[in-house]
């Protein structure tokens, strides 16, 4: 009778630790594999434009510029920000697209602002404030909608999901990764909490949120 009742522990405690590694791959806390654009032959896209004459094409170098960006590891944290891009160690998901933007010749605080002011009609604002009004996501689904290339919404469709490309969820935004898991789904670049472990991560799988796919044009 002991011996079982031992033998029960002991499974049950392998199958909690199994629940509990499958937990974390979930959440990624464990890091999951890579896979290239040329592991499933897909043609990398790139950009006819280089807004910022710098050589680099605007796709491109708006995937360069966010790596640089987390590279920085910004710790989370939303604050107010007089000169509106956050210039400290701290930051939230839509600086991660606000910087991959500023790095390829893109002010989105300008951007946003002038569309604003042009187009108010178009947003839920009452107090028009440049130096916040780009970093909230309900306002970059509307200037994205306007002013960039709609893509597809079904992550399965894996050839128009490129790197450099901007995802939007429902309360969340993030940068396309140029890398891609097994069934060859983008990974996410993004920020979304400051209990995230990294930052290039694989979940578009797992979300059912998703309400907006768009390309720098």
């Amino acid at each position: 009778m002991k011996k079982k009742i031992v033998v029960i522990i002991v499974i049950s405690l392998l199958i909690l630790v199994i629940l509990i590694i499958y937990l974390l791959y979930l959440l990624n806390y464990i890091p999951h594999k890579m896979y290239s654009n040329e592991y499933f032959n897909i043609k990398t896209y790139t950009s006819n434009t280089d807004k910022d004459n710098d050589g680099i094409d605007d796709q491109t170098d708006i995937l360069t510029s966010v790596r640089e960006y987390i590279a920085t590891n910004p710790k989370y944290k939303s604050k107010y920000y007089a000169g509106g891009y956050p210039n400290d160690e701290y930051g939230v998901c839509t600086d991660v697209v606000a910087f991959g933007l500023k790095g390829a010749g893109y002010d989105l605080m300008e951007l946003v602002n002038d569309d604003i002011k042009n187009n108010k009609n178009n947003y839920n604002i009452d107090i028009i404030d440049k130096n916040i009004d780009f970093r909230r996501v309900q306002n970059l689904k509307i200037y994205f909608e306007n002013n960039a290339i709609s893509l597809t919404t079904d992550i399965y469709d894996i050839e128009n999901w490129q790197g450099g490309d901007i995802v939007i969820f429902q309360n969340h935004i993030g940068i396309i990764s140029d890398n891609r898991n097994k069934n060859g789904v983008a990974f996410v670049i993004h920020h979304a909490n400051p209990y995230q472990k990294y930052y290039e991560e694989d979940i578009l799988e797992l979300r059912n949120d998703i309400v907006g796919h768009y390309r720098i044009s």
